[in-house]
């Protein structure tokens, strides 16, 4: 149906739904956030906390409270980073209707689940009561602006007027000004061309016939500089920071989820040898990534480990001058077509924990649909996977495999599990913007489905829990965007950024799992078949909630910093 006879929806006309002094008012209401988190986070700590250290045992004993806590955090920087999004740009004179309208129904909808409860997954609501604090100290989040905000701030004439924006705007790069410099809006543009011409038309018949993504689409994506991206100049790279790397992989996660996680796998290795390697070793890898002349793998995980990575048991014996490794792991990503392994395995035997693990930069022979695993001491057998195909997962043996000495991470045994963890952080902020992409590839293919099926005579878009759905969706995306880039920035200013990079994983996720199955929804028994598009997008984003750190991982991390830091 042509979209000058879509109806939505008269409400739109008259009377502007947007309240009236709205960054002053989300201003005051973050203030009333913000004392709430200050009273939970001090509940919490009074029931974790022996003498003057917080106990990850207590913690753990609390785990529902201090993932409640998590959340609650997570929902008050949120308001923060929507309040300073809104400022700049409007500071720039793009503060527009729409992006009034989603800073308003965010902070509605944010402060109206602060108030009555969080859901940290489907089956799982979080309320501030379950701290135990009196109706006196949950009274702390009520101010005026507040309760404006909650009463009228996440409207159905909102909602509707939103999507009367977004119609208008079909087929944009974005839903609302994203309030980065020019430079990333070029950035933009490009990766968002090169998804819609190369990726889009393709990727849902790479996912169901399980293939691997063509050489063809990394060699053009190795011409635009996906896998040098933050690599210094002097090392062949564009030296370009991590907010650049979340335009990029929003855009080609935004078409595929496996294209945009390609890059990933250099971005681990790059920032591996960045953080952790020797010169020589920074010398000869580095240019060698950003080239594309060879792809990593990142092989860490090992059955019956998952996240528990300090009980790895895959073993790496010196003999001269090389190392025997023996030992299993799983859930490779683009194992067999790697040419350099980023290994995690343990050094010294008498070792229980993380100290006895390092890193080793290991080769192999890339192998092919025939032979994937072509070295005699390497074994390995494919995952089949709901989603996330286009690279595939696998299983790994190692039964006599050589590694020279020279190839261990900074040339010292025992730092692996720390050089690991120097790289979480960003790799926890490109799984946000992934999220982010999947999310908005969601909001594209749902948009699309509800303009053009026609039920009871007018297209899906007419109905309000259709538009309800899409606008939602809207405002969503731009709060996940604006926490990545938020991370993003801290970790380019070389500060600490676990918790923000914690905090964009955790509610991007979310927010992508959302957005999936709100457009399965809209399209109704059609979504759940397999030949349209959106049956993919759903599977796809399941994964996000896991990898890179579980939800309850993260929410974990999230709650142990903020009763640590005050944060």
């Amino acid at each position: 149906m042509p979209l000058d006879e879509l109806t939505l929806p008269a409400k739109t006309a008259g009377t502007n739904p947007i309240l009236s002094d709205l960054i002053p008012t989300c201003a005051a209401a973050l203030d009333g956030a913000e004392a709430l988190l200050t009273v939970c986070r001090a509940a919490l700590r009074e029931r974790v906390t022996t003498g003057e250290r917080v106990s990850g045992k207590m913690i753990e004993a609390e785990q529902h409270a201090a993932h409640g806590l998590a959340w609650i955090a997570t929902y008050v920087e949120a308001l923060r980073q929507m309040l300073g999004w809104a400022r700049r740009i409007e500071e720039a004179g793009k503060f527009g209707t729409l992006e009034q309208l989603i800073l308003q129904v965010a902070y509605g909808e944010y402060l109206s689940q602060l108030a009555g409860g969080l859901p940290m997954s489907q089956g799982e609501l979080f309320r501030t009561a379950e701290l135990g604090l009196s109706p006196q100290a949950q009274d702390v989040l009520y101010n005026d602006a507040v309760r404006t905000l909650i009463a009228g701030g996440n409207t159905d004439a909102a909602r509707a007027k939103i999507m009367a924006i977004v119609l208008e705007r079909d087929g944009a790069t974005t839903y609302g000004e994203c309030g980065l410099e020019e430079e990333f809006d070029m950035i933009r543009e490009q990766f968002f061309k090169f998804s819609q011409d190369k990726v889009i038309p393709f990727a849902h018949e790479w996912h169901l016939k399980d293939e691997l993504i063509p050489l063809a689409v990394l060699e053009e994506m190795a011409e635009l500089g996906v896998f040098g991206l933050t690599i210094p100049e002097e090392f062949g790279g564009f030296g370009m920071g991590k907010t650049a790397m979340c335009v990029v992989s929003e855009e080609l996660s935004r078409g595929y989820i496996g294209v945009g996680s390609l890059g990933t796998r250099s971005e681990i290795a790059a920032e591996l040898i960045l953080c952790g390697g020797t010169d020589e070793q920074k010398q000869e890898w580095l240019p060698k990534l950003a080239a594309a002349e060879i792809l990593p793998t990142a092989v860490f995980t090992e059955p019956n480990t998952g996240s528990d990575l300090g009980s790895l048991r895959t073993r790496a014996v010196k003999e001269g001058d090389e190392y025997v490794i023996t030992g299993n792991k799983t859930w490779i990503t683009h194992a067999a077509r790697a040419d350099v392994m980023t290994m995690l395995v343990r050094t010294d035997p008498e070792s229980k924990d993380h100290r006895g693990l390092s890193m080793f930069l290991a080769p192999k022979t890339r192998g092919t649909d025939e032979t994937p695993f072509p070295d005699a001491t390497i074994s390995g057998g494919e995952i089949e996977v709901l989603g996330y195909r286009g690279m595939k997962e696998y299983e790994l043996g190692f039964d006599g495999y050589r590694v020279p000495a020279a190839n261990l991470l900074g040339g010292v045994e025992g730092q692996g599990f720390k050089q690991l963890m120097q790289t979480f952080e960003s790799a926890r902020i490109q799984t946000a913007a992934r999220a982010v992409g999947v999310a908005q590839s969601a909001l594209d293919i749902g948009l699309r489905y509800a303009q053009e099926r026609v039920q009871f005579g007018k297209a899906l878009i007419n109905f309000p829990r259709v538009y309800n759905k899409l606008a939602m969706m809207v405002v969503e995306i731009m709060i996940a965007r604006q926490l990545s880039y938020f991370s993003a920035r801290e970790k380019d200013a070389e500060r600490r950024c676990d918790l923000e990079a914690g905090m964009a994983k955790l509610l991007g996720a979310r927010v992508a799992w959302a957005a999936a199955d709100n457009g399965l929804q809209i399209h109704g028994g059609n979504g759940f078949a397999l030949e349209y598009p959106i049956s993919r997008v759903l599977c796809d984003a399941r994964i996000l909630n896991i990898f890179e750190g579980a939800a309850e991982i993260q929410a974990q991390v999230i709650a142990r910093r903020v009763l640590e830091s005050g944060n």
